[in-house]
C-alpha cells in the first residue's frame, strides 16, 4: 500500500534506510575547530539560501527587515511598485549601515547616517552629502549591491554568494502540493522576529534537531501531542521531512489537552493535514514548520565554536477566529517548551565534544537524518571526513586540496 507521505509529496523520494549504513557521526574535532568554522562561514553559510523574513515583515513600499549572519547584513525591502528586493546593508561611500533598526520603514529613501548619502528604494543613488565636494559623479556606479533573493511561498530566501544549491523553488518541489496548501504567502505576523545566544557549536543544534529519536523521552509535551505517529525523513538533494500526526487520545499534559481540544479544522486544509505538524528541514540551517494555526521558520548561525545565535518567527491565519488565536497559543507554549528543552540537550551534547573520551556517536535508524545531514555536510567541505584533527593553520588548503582530488 501506498505510504501517507507518498501520496502527500508530489514526487516520491528515496527515503529507505540502507541495511548497512555507517553510523558514525563527524568526529569531536569538528566542534571545536577555529579554522573549520570559518570555513563553514564561508562555504556553507553564505553560499547557501538563508531565511531573512516573510513578505509579511514588509508589509508596503519603504517598509524593511534586515538580516544580519557570519559578518554580512543584508536589508530585504519594499520599493514603490512593491517589488520585494534585497541588498546589502552597506553604504558605497565609507560602508556604513545604511539601518540600524532591526525593522522599520523608510517612505521615501535610504539615509546613510554617517555622511547623508541618499538612495532611492529601487537601489539607486539619488545623491551624497555635500555633492558640491565631489568630483563629476556617475551614480549609476554607485547604486546600492543587490544580494541574490528568491521569495518561495511568502518566504524571503537570500544567499549571499552564489553556491551549489538550485532554486527554493527547485529544492522544495517534491513537498510543492503540500505546501501550498498551508497558504503560507497569506500568513501574518504574531510576536515579530526574535533571536538568542546559545553556548553552543551550530552543528550540535542541528544534530539534535535532525532526529525524533529523543522526542519520547526528552519532549513530554510532544510525545503527548503526536508521539506515537511521530516519522523522519533523512535529507534527500538538500531537504529532510518530518511529520507528526495528533494522537487520538486527549493529552495528559494542560496545554497538550487543551490545544488539542481547540484546534479546529482549517477550511483551507485538505483532512489529512488538519491534525498535523510538519517540519522540513533545508540545508544547511533552516527548518519551516506548519502547524494548522501556524507556520514558522527557525534557524542558527555559527558566532564562534562554542557560540550561536537562534533566530525564528512564527506567522499567523490573517482571519483566525478567537478559537484558532487560543489554539496557536497553546501551540505557542508547547513548541517553547519544546526549545527550551532542546537547547539543555544541545548544550550536554556540545560539552562531550571538547573531552578526551569521546569516540564519537553510535547512531540508531532512527538517528538516520542525523547522519544523511552530515552526509550533505561532507559533500560540501571533505575535510570533516578526517578522523583526527589537522593542524589549524593547513585546514583550509588541505580541503581545497581534498576537493580536487574528489575525495569525501
Amino acid at each position: 500500500m501506498e505510504s501517507l507521505a507518498c501520496k502527500m509529496n508530489t514526487n516520491v523520494r528515496d527515503i529507505a534506510i540502507p541495511n548497512d549504513w555507517d553510523r558514525r557521526g563527524l568526529p569531536g574535532w569538528c566542534y571545536h575547530s577555529p579554522a573549520l568554522l570559518e570555513l563553514e562561514k564561508e562555504k556553507l553559510f553564505k553560499t547557501h539560501w538563508q531565511i531573512a523574513c516573510h513578505v509579511s515583515d514588509i508589509p508596503e513600499a519603504g517598509s524593511f527587515q534586515c538580516f544580519d549572519m557570519c559578518d554580512e547584513r543584508a536589508i530585504i525591502l519594499r520599493d514603490p511598485n512593491n517589488e520585494v528586493r534585497a541588498y546589502y546593508n552597506i553604504c558605497r561611500h565609507r560602508g556604513s549601515r545604511l539601518v540600524v533598526k532591526d525593522q522599520g520603514t523608510c517612505p521615501n529613501a535610504l539615509i546613510c547616517p554617517f555622511h547623508g548619502w541618499v538612495y532611492n528604494l529601487d537601489g539607486t543613488l539619488r545623491g551624497p552629502g555635500r555633492p558640491e565636494s565631489f568630483p563629476q559623479m556617475d551614480k549609476s556606479k554607485f547604486g546600492l549591491r543587490p544580494i541574490e533573493m528568491e521569495v518561495w511561498q511568502g518566504f524571503v530566501f537570500v544567499r549571499f554568494r552564489p553556491g551549489p544549491q538550485p532554486s527554493v523553488a527547485e529544492l522544495m518541489r517534491p513537498f510543492e502540493e503540500e505546501t501550498a496548501a498551508y497558504k503560507m504567502d497569506q500568513h501574518v505576523p504574531t510576536d515579530g522576529i526574535w533571536t538568542e545566544k546559545s553556548p553552543v557549536n551550530w552543528k550540535s543544534v542541528r544534530d539534535v534537531d535532525n532526529e525524533g529519536y529523543h522526542v519520547a523521552m526528552a519532549h513530554p509535551a510532544l510525545q503527548d501531542l503526536y508521539g506515537s505517529t511521530y516519522k523522519d525523513e533523512p535529507f534527500v538533494d538538500g531537504v529532510s521531512r518530518s511529520d507528526g500526526e495528533f494522537t487520538p487520545t486527549k493529552g495528559r499534559r494542560w496545554a497538550v489537552r487543551n490545544y488539542k481540544k481547540m484546534s479546529m479544522p482549517q477550511s483551507f486544509l485538505p483532512e489529512h493535514l488538519q491534525k498535523r505538524w510538519l517540519y522540513y528541514g533545508i540545508f544547511p540551517n533552516s527548518v519551516i514548520a506548519v502547524t494548522p494555526e501556524t507556520v514558522l521558520f527557525y534557524q542558527e548561525f555559527p558566532v564562534a565554536t562554542g557560540e550561536s545565535v537562534l533566530r525564528s518567527a512564527t506567522y499567523r491565519n490573517e482571519t483566525e477566529n478567537r478559537q484558532q488565536r487560543a489554539a496557536r497559543y497553546l501551540a505557542a507554549r508547547i513548541d517553547r517548551e519544546t526549545v527550551d528543552e532542546d537547547i539543555q540537550l544541545t548544550i550536554w551534547s556540545n560539552e562531550a565534544m571538547a573531552s578526551d573520551s569521546f569516540e564519537g556517536f553510535y547512531l540508531s535508524d532512527l538517528e538516520y537524518g542525523v547522519r544523511s545531514h552530515h552526509d550533505h555536510l561532507r559533500k560540501v567541505l571533505p575535510i570533516y571526513t578526517l578522523d583526527d584533527a589537522p593542524d589549524e593553520d593547513q585546514l583550509s588548503a588541505l580541503n581545497t586540496s581534498m576537493q580536487h582530488t574528489g575525495q569525501t
